[in-house]
């Protein structure tokens, strides 16, 4: 019985964290609850699955994660606008520049796909290590750092219309704009 308390407490010390990435990864408010509430019933119902000791928040956001992307497949059909984001889209407050930055911000990390988002949330606003991330989107770490580096240069680029250009670099590559066709090869008169 001290097993199920102590389960029981871990769980709930883990809400707010739940809560959190819930409604980064899925952009929805009502989605972001049922995804928590669902998780949490879950873990109750397959608890004797859990290993004491293990990382338990893992676990969670183990479990979310993949009830998260099962409900994008069943409803990848369906194509609705949350009130949440029209309300968003709606909120500018004259003067507060920090109010349009949050409002850019959130806008480009909604246009992110679900797997950058989510590498995002869990290395950078999660704290996990990259083999943790890896782990938890079960998934090997070369992808997760890849992932996260693809979500940061699209960030850059949709919030400061600037593409990262240390990649190009190092592809051998220049942005669009400086691209110049190349000149044309000397012809040599024959005599």
């Amino acid at each position: 019985m001290a097993y199920d308390d102590e389960f029981k407490a871990e769980l709930v010390e883990n809400l707010p964290h739940l809560r959190a990435f819930a409604h980064l990864i899925a952009r929805n408010h009502a989605l972001a609850e049922d995804l928590v509430q669902d998780t949490i019933v879950r873990a109750l119902a397959n608890r004797h699955q859990f290993k004491p000791g293990t990382n338990l928040k893992g676990w969670l956001i183990i479990i979310l994660r993949n009830r998260f992307f099962n409900e994008m497949r069943r409803s990848s059909r369906k194509s609705e606008v949350s009130m949440e984001h029209q309300v968003d889209l709606a909120m500018v407050d004259g003067g507060q520049e920090i109010g349009v930055e949050i409002r850019d911000f959130t806008s480009a990390f909604r246009n992110l796909p679900p797997t950058q988002r989510e590498a995002l949330v869990l290395v950078g606003a999660s704290g996990f290590s990259y083999e943790e991330a890896a782990e938890i989107a079960c998934c090997p770490v070369g992808t997760m750092k890849s992932r996260v580096s693809r979500a940061r240069a699209e960030l850059e680029n949709q919030l400061h219309g600037v593409e990262m250009p240390e990649k190009w670099a190092s592809l051998g590559l220049k942005p669009e704009a400086d691209r110049s066709p190349p000149a044309p090869e000397p012809r040599r008169v024959g005599r």
